[in-house]
């Protein structure tokens, strides 16, 4: 018997019991479009995060306060100003281009049409350089005069124009809003950012002021070098290739000036855009794999009632066996019908989760538009590839099964 007509009986015999094989693929329909649009969904976070610090650049190195790893120091020297301009020194620090500076103050803003609190960030004129962030058309952003001036201007994130004016396309410059019972004039409105996801939280969400306003006039953050406490300074580096560089040259001038003597003292962290890409990463993908795992229990379960059903099938149409074998059909040809079979079975399955993969993955997409969701040839080829297997694997106990039986046997079944 050829492989064509093993394939035809195959589809026939399927064709017969249409409802009893629908509910059996269905398992497997199931897994491969929950292991498709998890894929998917892990995958659309990863670029989507990736997307979001694509606009720092390669070259911009995080530098922030953090607690000790040794136990020998337990206290944090806060970075200040002072460190800054000691940082931006040629002689300090060659590979570094700028530090654009900010820290937080905490904040009850008052607008016309709302209210809101939340962490004011004081900011540096080159903030938005640095960041590649940039005011909308018609914006302007905090200047070094506000800076040298302590002025009380600020600029504004859409999300904090909605609550403040009830509409995130108003236009609020010229404004007054109070923050702390303190006036300040709306000069700039930031360019939208994606929503945000996770981690990220809505970057939208914000609202900068002169960092000097928000040290002198919000609070009094002095160091006892004589500067003002930093939350964290963006660090640009010259260029990519001078990252490491530049990280070791911050870090040598933080541990002479915090008087670090023993690695794990230090009371800072760098990091830089591939350390924080590379973490999320770590996440989102132990994230996926566990969903992924979770989905396929369901073929699995599939896996299992495709041998169920095989089993059935084989006991169904023993006397057919026997008379096949009677008529001098090969165990070889048995146990490759009942195998087709089931691989046809799981294949119909598999190309049905496919289907439903896509269907799900297209609906996640137009629900959460930042996420650019598709489905990957790889997870279609997993896909057919693990169909096969399930195929395979759960249809070769019954079809050996059948390829085993005695011609006799199998006739004189009732």
């Amino acid at each position: 018997m050829n492989f064509v007509e093993n394939i035809r009986l195959a589809i026939e015999g399927l064709t017969t019991n249409r409802m009893r094989a629908i509910l059996t693929t269905l398992g497997i329909i199931i897994g491969v479009g929950a292991v498709i649009i998890l894929v998917s969904l892990g995958r659309g976070v990863e670029n989507y995060i990736a997307s979001e610090f694509q606009g720092l650049g390669a070259n911009v190195l995080f530098v922030f306060s953090s607690a000790p790893q040794s136990d020998t120091r337990t206290t944090i020297q806060p970075l200040s100003t002072v460190e800054a301009e000691g940082l931006a020194s040629p002689r300090v620090a060659p590979s570094i281009r700028q530090i654009a500076l900010e820290t937080g103050v905490f904040g009850e803003v008052v607008g016309p049409e709302g209210s809101t609190r939340l962490n004011v960030s004081g900011v540096t004129a080159n903030w938005q350089d640095v960041r590649q962030w940039f005011p909308q058309p018609g914006s302007a952003f905090i200047s070094q005069t506000d800076v040298d001036d302590a002025a009380r201007v600020a600029v504004l994130g859409t999300t904090i124009v909605e609550r403040l004016f009830g509409d995130k396309s108003f236009d609020p410059v010229g404004q007054t809003i109070r923050i702390n019972d303190r006036p300040f004039t709306i000069v700039g409105v930031m360019n939208e950012q994606g929503a945000g996801l996770g981690a990220l939280g809505d970057q939208n969400q914000i609202i900068l002021i002169p960092i000097t306003t928000a040290q002198t006039r919000m609070s009094q953050t002095r160091t006892r070098d004589g500067g003002y406490r930093v939350d964290v300074m963006y660090v640009e580096a010259v260029s990519p290739e001078t990252m490491e560089s530049a990280s070791n040259e911050i870090e040598a001038y933080l541990n002479d000036v915090h008087k670090i003597n023993f690695q794990g003292e230090q009371d800072f962290s760098i990091i830089n855009q591939a350390t924080i890409l590379e973490s999320l990463g770590a996440v989102t993908g132990v994230l996926t794999a566990f969903l992924s795992l979770l989905a396929g229990i369901s073929l699995l379960v599939g896996g299992i009632g495709i041998m169920n059903i095989m089993l059935v099938s084989v006991t169904e149409r023993t006397r057919e066996i026997g008379l096949r074998k009677a008529v001098g059909a090969r165990g070889l040809d048995i146990l490759l019908q009942f195998l087709i079979e089931s691989l046809v079975l799981s294949l119909i399955g598999g190309a049905l989760g496919v289907t439903l993969g896509g269907l799900g993955t297209w609906l996640g997409g137009l629900l959460v538009p930042d996420l650019s969701l598709s489905i990957t040839s790889d997870a279609v080829v997993l896909a057919t590839f693990v169909s096969s297997f399930i195929g395979i694997f759960f249809g070769l106990y019954p079809a050996g099964r059948a390829a085993n039986m005695r011609p006799i046997d199998a006739l004189r079944f009732e």
